[in-house]
């Protein structure tokens, strides 16, 4: 069992995946100075009730908006830390291991924390040669986004100096998960999901039905 502080998000971190972040609430300032001095990990999970910013009740203008999340998430480790100015901090993370929530609680200032069970990284699951055309389909669709946005999409390895990467199904549906414009709760059950394999069938199916070619 580990404790960890944990940062309820909009959005769902996938394992390898890069989650930018500016930071100005009190209740994460200090988490994420200490976990960046002490290179620890803090947990993201997708809220369902609740906002990233923390709110007043605006029933009784005393303490806040209740906040839910999902009980599965991931580890996010910061990678870059900048302070522009005082009470902001810009840091950049990337994700490693799920984890599961087992008991959390919010502290008096607003910062929640958790007991969680960490999963074991996917273990490489080769990508069949019906789902082939994923791996071609996603360097293209990078290509073409570095180009239209640069500077936005963080690069992806390089074809020819990682093929294992692009060869491994678990890695290959996390990319693709983060990129679709799919529903926040299905991109939640993706990430829950322990077979690599069927997590990119499922993104070939969600493919499909985009129309996008692969």
């Amino acid at each position: 069992m580990t404790k960890l502080p944990l940062f309820p998000l909009g959005t769902v971190l996938f394992p390898g995946g890069h989650l930018p972040l500016q930071i100005f609430e009190v209740r994460y300032l200090d988490m994420v100075q200490r976990c960046h001095r002490e290179g620890t990990p803090f947990g993201v999970v997708r809220l369902t009730e609740g906002h990233e910013v923390q709110q007043r009740d605006p029933s009784t203008g005393e303490g806040f908006r209740t906040e839910a999340f999902e009980p599965v998430g991931t580890l996010a480790r910061i990678t870059q830390l900048e302070q522009p100015q005082p009470g902001l901090l810009v840091i950049q993370c990337e994700g490693t291991e799920r984890f599961r929530i087992e008991r959390s609680k919010k502290l008096r200032h607003g910062l929640w924390v958790a007991d969680v069970m960490v999963y074991p990284p996917d273990q490489p699951v080769s990508v069949p040669d019906e789902l082939q055309g994923m791996a071609g389909a996603l360097q293209a669709l990078y290509t073409r986004l570095q180009t239209d946005h640069p500077g936005t999409f963080p690069d992806l390895p390089v074809w020819a100096e990682a093929d294992s990467l692009w060869q491994d199904a678990g890695w290959l549906a996390n990319r693709w998960s983060e990129l679709l414009p799919l529903p926040p709760a299905f991109k939640q059950r993706l990430l829950t999901l322990d077979s690599p394999l069927l997590r990119l069938e499922l993104v070939g199916d969600a493919l499909e039905q985009l129309g996008i070619p692969h």
